[in-house]
């Protein structure tokens, strides 16, 4: 015995078990065709827990009353119970039957007033989102699982909820399909010709309809806020990687004032002498071409306090410096904590390895020859040579090469010696007869 439920999340596909608890079986069976469950909403979903349905209206309607079974004689256009007396009713709790894997189909149950140990079912019922649901087992009466549909289960799973559990677009079933009924209609059951339409209570609980398209309407000031803001967390992530910022989300000092246009003649002693009536300056810092010196007409003031440094940007707005008039801003910029946390990584870093740069072997030395060992612009740089390093250098040499003789002369045929022997004597003979040449000559 089987049902489909044709959902907006997509059809599910659900097998009864009708041996081990037939009034369960028989009662969802009968209100699937009664139509009873079209336009039902879909609430209460907890991710990877359960989803819960059956209550036409819905729980957060106040026209709602919850639910009814079959044997209360609900009209499926109305969704009004006529036998309120009937309205619950006793389900069977299955020993072998538990929730334990994704899918499983069971009644929701509340406590009887009547007694403590008895639990009663109307129309709700419950399917679950994950496996080993242990939670539900005793709460909720096991009578079914669902066979085909699990893609439709994902989307229920990963929608969108408030806080109640309630999709924010709604999720409803739509339309309810009986497969096999081998269950006798009860007396006074009256299955209506064609599905009805949903009632005003339950169009009243929409809240975005399923089958309304959301787009985003964003004019193209606000797109382009959103492209700027993740261009710079794009940027800022990139530096982070370099390690030219010690973290992506590092934010400016809030105690240090922006100044600029300012007259290229202010200096650093000016700013500080009228700043200063504000509080405690810390430094102020004129910032200037590197290699003309020429102000660049802008400043960073550091205050003690972050009051003292929103007192000044209040009052110093527009305010006539040597004949120009200042813009003041809170500063943007995070040069000043890179360096000092590049500089202090560099030493932790350097300390921890040893030597100059953090090699024990490497020692620092002077490239070229100068006074002072600087640059000087009227004599040309020379090389500088360590003279104990260049002899030793030369000495070894000497060696190899005196090796490499001996070896080669090893090496060498006897053969080798007489002709050599000849060859020198053949020299000194030519040496004498030029000595007794040049002899002749002084004569």
């Amino acid at each position: 015995m089987s049902v489909l439920l044709e959902t907006s999340a997509g059809d599910i596909t659900i097998d009864l078990f009708v041996n081990d608890a037939p009034k369960c079986c028989e009662n969802f069976l009968k209100l699937c065709k009664l139509k009873y469950y079209n336009y039902s909403p879909i609430y209460n979903v907890q991710p990877n827990f359960s989803l819960q349905s059956g209550d036409p209206i819905g729980p957060e309607s106040k026209d709602g009353d919850g639910g009814s079974s079959v044997w209360g004689m609900p009209d499926g256009a109305t969704k009004r119970t006529t036998r309120p007396d009937k309205k619950a009713f006793i389900p069977e709790f299955s020993k072998k039957r538990k929730h334990v894997e994704r899918g499983t189909v069971s009644m929701a149950t509340t406590p009887s007033k009547a007694s403590l140990d008895e639990r009663l079912a109307g129309s709700q019922f419950i399917i679950t989102l994950g496996d080993g649901i242990e939670q539900l087992n005793g709460k909720a009466a096991v009578f079914g699982e669902v066979v085909e549909g699990f893609d439709a289960l994902e989307k229920i799973n990963s929608a969108f909820v408030d806080s109640n559990g309630r999709p924010l677009q709604d999720i409803r079933i739509l339309h309810t399909v009986v497969l096999d009924d081998p269950y006798d209609d009860p007396p006074g059951f009256v299955e209506p010709p064609s599905s009805p339409v949903p009632s005003a209570e339950q169009r009243a609980t929409v809240r975005i309809a399923h089958d309304e398209v959301l787009e985003e309407k964003n004019d193209a000031e606000q797109m382009e806020t959103l492209r700027r803001e993740r261009e710079a967390r794009a940027q800022a992530l990139t530096l982070e990687l370099i390690g030219d910022l010690p973290f992506a989300d590092v934010t400016p000092p809030e105690q240090i004032l922006f100044v600029c246009k300012l007259n290229p003649v202010t200096r650093d002693e000016d700013l500080e002498l009228i700043f200063s009536r504000f509080g405690k300056i810390l430094s102020c810092e004129v910032i200037r071409d590197r290699k003309t010196g020429d102000s660049l007409q802008y400043a960073f003031i550091e205050f003690g306090s972050k009051e003292d440094c929103e007192r000044a940007y209040f009052k110093m707005q527009g305010v006539l410096i040597d004949d120009h008039r200042i813009h003041v801003d809170f500063s943007q910029s995070v040069s000043k904590l890179s360096n000092d946390w590049r500089s202090s990584t560099n030493s932790k870093t350097a300390r921890s390895k040893g030597g100059f740069g953090g090699i024990d072997s490497l020692e620092k030395r002077r490239q070229y020859r100068g006074a002072d060992g600087g640059r000087e612009r009227d004599r040309k740089y020379q090389y500088v040579f360590d003279k104990d390093e260049r002899r030793r250098r030369e000495d070894t040499g000497n060696r190899e090469s005196e090796v490499r003789k001996s070896r080669s002369r090893s090496r060498s045929p006897r053969r080798h010696d007489h002709s050599e022997r000849d060859q020198d004597d053949h020299g000194n003979g030519r040496r004498h007869r030029s000595r007794d040449r040049d002899h002749r000559t002084r004569r």
